[in-house]
């Protein structure tokens, strides 16, 4: 692999992004738990510790604190080793790291044995990781961050264990105090998905466009007090309606308001694929879904399959058709900037699924109800062919619709 920065400016840093495919597979639950899994997850490489050690990151918007795998004990796994970086430092229980900076966490960091930062992180899908916090070198795109703040974890629960076998850990980047951009310190970060060969590029620092359209932006929500279901570190943006084709759902406004518990709150999500709303918007943007392509799809009249246990509407396409029919776009519209999602983001082959001679496309909006999930979370996979950027400085996301491959090309990234 090879990184360049480009000249556009000094304080930028340039990495290729990659789309990695994990295979489905059916996972031992407890009843208790949730169901959905990633099958394609956002991964970006880079070297942490002295003499430096590769590692793969899954990029995820909706979390803060940055992790590895630290446990060596994991077999033919990717894992960070502490005990071959001299640079490598754990965080002490008592100090104000640990005291003050993690009063994000959902669990409140503890004192090990060893009066070390111990760490329990759990995350939507039911999966969790444990273990302390540290501080080590990380390199990003030929620049040195020492002192970054990780979890170095050497226990958890994947939620998928292919997942989990090809990545040595996960980058927070959401806007807590201990996420891997408030650490580094840039004000702005962005990245670019591409739809075709689901390569992209990932951005520090201000990217000085103007070489495509203006980036059309939507101010992130903020909160004062804070509520029991309100993260109020995530990217928060006001959904204000969902079209299909032209149609506007009829939907009252109220619905895409946070209520009094925080619950309701619509999230920008790099960790999640799909997008998830809630039952009244989902049931609504169903049945338009359905009505407008009731004549170019057959739907799968199954009640017992439920992919990733919040898709619920299903099609049937002849596995002899190469291509999908022309169907209506869905637009997701917030305040100032609009999400069209159409072709074949809209539709998810599920792999495996085979009946008589059709496959299976599940629409790729799911139902946040069937999770017990209180949010709307907008997934990476309609994030595809949309230049994302995260402006921080002045709390807004301004998003327009590229071809993603010709932005990766722009900035000179090339992926081996």
């Amino acid at each position: 692999m090879v990184i360049k920065k480009s000249n556009a400016t000094a304080k930028m840093l340039v990495l290729p992004l990659k789309t990695q495919e994990i295979p489905s597979g059916s996972f031992p639950r407890s009843p208790n738990k949730l169901s959905f899994t990633h099958n394609v997850t956002l991964t970006v490489s880079l070297a942490v510790g002295s003499p430096t050690q590769n590692v793969t990151m899954v990029l995820d918007t909706g979390s803060e604190l940055s992790w590895l795998h630290c446990n060596t004990t994991r077999v033919n796994r990717p894992v960070f080793d502490p005990t071959r970086s001299s640079s490598y430092s754990p965080v002490s229980c008592s100090s104000p790291t640990c005291t003050t900076r993690t009063q994000d966490f959902s669990i409140p960091a503890s004192c090990d044995s060893k009066n070390l930062c111990h760490a329990i992180l759990s995350y939507a899908d039911a999966s969790s990781s444990e273990g302390n916090l540290a501080l080590d070198t990380f390199n990003i795109g030929g620049s040195n961050f020492s002192d970054t703040i990780f979890g170095c974890m050497d226990s958890g629960f994947s939620s998928n264990t292919d997942e989990d076998s090809k990545t040595t850990g996960l980058m927070g980047m959401n806007r807590g105090s201990l996420s891997f951009v408030s650490q580094m310190g840039f004000k702005k970060f962005s990245y670019c998905i591409s739809g075709s060969d689901l390569s992209g590029v990932l951005l520090f620092g201000d990217s000085n466009f103007t070489w495509f359209l203006p980036l059309n932006y939507t101010p992130l929500i903020q909160i004062s007090t804070p509520l029991p279901y309100f993260d109020r570190v995530a990217y928060t943006v006001q959904l204000e309606g969902i079209k299909v084709q032209e149609k506007l759902l009829q939907l009252p406004e109220s619905i895409f308001e946070p209520d009094h518990t925080g619950a309701g709150q619509t999230m920008v999500d790099s960790g999640t694929q799909f997008t998830f709303l809630l039952g009244q918007a989902y049931t609504a943007l169903k049945n338009e879904f359905l009505n407008q392509t009731r004549t170019i799809l057959r739907v799968l009249e199954d009640p017992n399959f439920v992919f990733q246990g919040a898709f619920d509407l299903c099609f049937l396409i002849p596995l002899n058709q190469t291509s999908l029919p022309t169907l209506p776009s869905v637009s997701l519209m917030f305040r100032g900037a609009e999400i069209k999602v159409s072709g074949t983001r809209l539709l998810y082959q599920v792999r495996g699924e085979v009946r008589g001679n059709d496959s299976v496309h599940c629409f790729t909006f799911g139902n946040s109800d069937l999770l017990a999930i209180e949010a709307y979370i907008i997934g990476h996979h309609h994030q595809q062919n949309v230049w994302m950027e995260f402006d921080l400085e002045k709390s807004r996301i301004g998003v327009a619709q590229v071809r993603c491959d010709l932005a990766g090309q722009r900035f000179e990234v090339y992926h081996h």
